[in-house]
């Protein structure tokens, strides 16, 4: 049996950095902007800490993140042995490759957050959580870089949690790439017009939708300086030209974990996290 308990002197809310504590974890051998975007739309009272799981000589396999499954758990309690508020786990994979299915992602997430008295949300299944808040039925999937296995697997979670999925493709089933191999060795970041082209073909394959779906944590290089920025930075412009709320799984996550804190963004990123303004 578990029996952490948290340290008695986080009880004194005057020994915290910062009024709300936020940590982000992210899968080996990805830098993850989770943090830097989290702390740029969020009010100076919020603090972010980010830790890198290590698995040495890890390839992105699905079956190794099921194999490491565990160090999820060992994040949630260095986080909440340094006094963090919520903590966040960056890479939509990682809840189908656990084979526990969408009932049992939520009741593990349910038992860490209880075992360290800190909540712990997920980002694949914070898009369930987020489709749910604004009620969406159908939805279709721009499933950008993730290969055929990996985002059948959103798919399929999606499909379990009730909602149909009435379309999804790569960016290699959408035709900017010849091969997946040359998808793959972009390692997650394109250029920015890519997005807008992808979500186009999206909305053509599928114009009757409650929202778009964006898989995985895509980067996108903006042409005037060069800074390759998340999902979440294009939202709001994405939603003005489709007419439909768009969701990645960036965004649900900052959505999740700022409703925990009782929180919103202080600069407006689309529908969604709007949802959370007071």
């Amino acid at each position: 049996m578990n029996s952490f308990v948290k340290p008695a002197r986080w009880a004194d809310p005057m020994l915290k950095l910062f009024p709300y504590q936020v940590g982000f974890t992210c899968p080996p051998f990805d830098y993850c902007a989770a943090p830097s975007d989290f702390i740029r739309m969020a009010p100076e009272t919020v603090g972010v800490h980010g830790r890198m799981l290590h698995v040495p000589w890890y390839q992105h396999g699905l079956d190794q993140r099921k194999k490491n499954f565990g160090l999820l758990e060992e994040f949630v309690e260095c986080m909440a042995a340094n006094n963090v508020d919520v903590c966040g786990q960056v890479g939509s994979n990682w809840v189908h490759a656990s084979g526990l299915g969408v009932e049992g992602i939520r009741q593990h997430c349910d038992m860490l957050s209880e075992t360290y008295q800190t909540p712990f949300h997920m980002a694949g299944y914070a898009m369930v959580e987020a489709l749910r808040e604004i009620g969406a039925e159908k939805v279709a999937l721009n499933a950008c870089y993730h290969t055929y296995s990996w985002y059948q697997g959103t798919v399929e979670f999606l499909c379990e949690a009730g909602f149909d999925v009435v379309w999804a493709g790569n960016f290699f089933d959408q035709g900017w790439f010849e091969t997946q191999q040359q998808v793959d060795e972009c390692v997650w970041c394109f250029d920015e017009d890519l997005i807008w082209k992808s979500f186009n073909y999206t909305a053509e394959r599928a114009p009757n939708v409650d929202a778009y779906l964006i898989n995985g944590m895509s980067n996108y290089r903006r042409p005037s300086d060069g800074v390759a920025r998340r999902p979440v930075h294009h939202t709001a412009e994405l939603e003005k030209r489709l007419g439909t709320p768009v969701i990645g799984h960036d965004t649900a996550l900052y959505w999740r974990m700022f409703k925990t804190l009782g929180l919103g963004p202080t600069s407006y990123h689309g529908r969604l996290l709007a949802t959370l303004e007071t």
